[in-house]
């Protein structure tokens, strides 16, 4: 059995990885990722690692079985050159290190501490005990946490909130959510709603035809001018001048954003945005990393292989 592996996160648990298959699988590592590498070794392949397929690789791979990610999203597998005995996998394990993202953006933005390091480069002491003109911040203590979207993210995501004396409630497709220490749930009409209800909205929903722009300038009004977004979902989730006029206009107080309109090739360089977010003050950004620690990949990477074995 032939594996061809074109994700450069996998490579660092290589040992762990090629110890788990079975005894017969032959590993090609095509990393750093080139397509044309990776078409030419896909010839006599079975299973293919990597986040990015193209029907250019699924035409030359009479013999594949499996395709499989290693993340969670699916949405960069051209699967028009693939048969439907073709499997098609993800892998999660990013929960923990997601919701550690989420609980920390949020406690930096709500306490204004991105605000705080900036002025003091520049040798301003940027709080109330030196400026009666500023508020207090405030802590997580008695926040209202709303979640868009309540899968394994927003749940474990909760957990922690929960731990800091938090208030939660989540809009999701089904109306249903799998925690009974939210104060409440309800499916995704009741959107505006939740915005008018949150000090801090999370965003972890998936990105279908429905969700896309599903929050835009009505529902940012709605968050208000003290009010805390923070994305790990996807970018379009949220469209992007609304967000972008947002921060601008200080509409809301800040937001933690970590997927993107925009993604560079593999060489890690481009703008994640036609608009120039980086000139803004209240945003923290951060370049789809939220999940990738090492427990992260350490999860996935056994995943994987033993998906292969089952295979």
């Amino acid at each position: 059995m032939k594996v061809v592996v074109g994700d450069r996160n996998v490579l660092p648990h290589k040992e762990q990885f090629e110890t788990a298959l079975p005894d017969d699988a032959e590993v090609v590592w095509v990393v750093p990722f080139e397509e044309t590498l990776a078409v030419e070794e896909l010839a006599d392949a079975d299973v293919y690692v990597g986040g990015r397929f193209s029907a250019a690789m699924g035409k030359a791979a009479p013999r594949l079985k499996m395709v499989h990610v290693a993340g969670a999203g699916t949405d960069n597998v051209d699967r028009s050159a693939l048969g439907p005995e073709v499997q098609v996998c993800n892998t999660f394990h990013h929960e923990n290190s997601i919701a550690e993202y989420i609980v920390a953006s949020a406690v930096m933005l709500r306490r204004r501490f991105l605000e705080q390091d900036r002025a003091l480069r520049t040798a301003v002491f940027k709080t109330s005990v030196y400026d009666p003109s500023i508020p207090q911040p405030l802590s997580l203590n008695g926040a209202r946490i709303g979640f868009v979207g309540f899968g394994h993210i927003g749940q474990r995501a909760w957990q922690l909130f929960e731990a800091y004396g938090a208030h939660g409630a989540a809009v999701t497709g089904s109306g249903n959510a799998s925690s009974a220490s939210l104060e409440w749930s309800a499916d995704g009409s009741w959107l505006g709603t939740l915005m008018d209800w949150a000090d801090i909205v999370v965003v972890s929903a998936p990105l279908t035809d429905r969700t896309r722009g599903m929050i835009g300038v009505a529902e940012l009004r709605r968050l208000g001018s003290d009010g805390i977004l923070v994305n790990v979902g996807r970018g379009p989730l949220v469209q992007e001048q609304a967000l972008f006029d947002a921060l601008s206009n200080r509409t809301i107080a800040g937001a933690a954003i970590d997927v993107w309109y925009r993604y560079p090739t593999s060489d890690g360089i481009g703008k994640p945005s036609s608009l120039p977010f980086e000139d803004l003050a209240n945003i923290l950004m951060t370049p789809h990393s939220s999940g990738v620690t090492r427990h992260t990949f350490v999860g996935r990477v056994g995943d994987i292989a033993r998906n292969i074995s089952r295979m």
